[in-house]
């Protein structure tokens, strides 16, 4: 057998154990640093209409295009967007991680580019866009990330266990990229360990959500495959539900909030 239908077999075995226990896990599904149409984009959204599961596209404010909104107006509702930051810039010092929201700046500061940012999407994207905000990179200081409803941005989705105290933060956990080794396709092993790991924490009454992370600009062949062989198992296994994401974030469209 070929390593990917090994890890299909494996992955039905970790779900028939979520079933035979009584239990049920909800898969959530995000992409980052969204700005435009493009190719990449038009695969990533075929993949997610096929399949019918919804799909948080995280745009960055300040470069995205009207563009994008056009080419969104013809997706099932289901397909959303969420605010990734402002513009995706880092302001960290040489020596330290990347970070566009961290507190390297002053708080008012970075909040007053979100709000900025936040009016940009809704104007652009109307009832499609949640606020929900994804810090580039998936870090974010923790002042900001406590006042950023001042920016009218309710919910939070960063990394595995990332700001797990805050209520509204909704995390992503299965990332498909091996960004230290060239930017390419993590593998299946290494993915099959990681939703192994994630399945095997999720054994109480109200389990966390289990996110896919996956960054259309940057899919090879390895991460596309991937992402059809998930989602064709995933989305036909009844230990597994597809929430939609306005429900699972407990948010509704901005409507221009202030």
């Amino acid at each position: 057998m070929s390593e990917a239908a090994d890890f299909a077999d494996a992955l039905r075995g970790l779900l028939n154990s979520v079933a035979e226990a009584g239990r049920t896990i909800d898969i959530w599904w995000r992409d980052d640093d969204a700005t435009m149409p493009s190719p990449a984009l038009d695969d990533l959204l075929d993949a997610a209409r096929r399949h019918g599961v919804p799909l948080a596209l995280a745009v960055i404010p300040e470069p995205a295009v009207p563009a994008l909104a056009g080419r969104l107006a013809s997706e099932p509702d289901a397909t959303v967007v969420f605010q990734h930051g402002y513009a995706h810039r880092n302001h960290a010092p040489k020596g330290e991680k990347a970070a566009e929201l961290g507190a390297h700046r002053p708080a008012d500061s970075v909040l007053a580019e979100l709000s900025g940012g936040r009016r940009k999407l809704d104007d652009l994207f109307g009832p499609r866009f949640l606020p929900v905000l994804t810090p580039p990179w998936n870090r974010i200081g923790d002042e900001v990330a406590a006042r950023r409803g001042e920016a009218g941005l309710k919910g939070l989705t960063t990394f595995a266990r990332m700001h797990a105290d805050d209520p509204a933060c909704i995390n992503t956990h299965i990332d498909i990229i091996d960004w230290k080794g060239g930017r390419v396709f993590a593998g299946y092993a290494k993915m099959l360990k990681v939703i192994e790991e994630e399945i095997g924490r999720r054994g109480g009454p109200a389990p966390e959500p289990l996110g896919l992370l996956t960054h259309h600009l940057d899919h090879d062949a390895g991460c596309r495959a991937f992402i059809e062989l998930f989602l064709s198992v995933a989305t036909d296994h009844p230990a597994v539900r597809w929430p939609a994401l306005d429900a699972l974030f407990g948010v509704r469209p901005s409507a221009g909030a202030a």
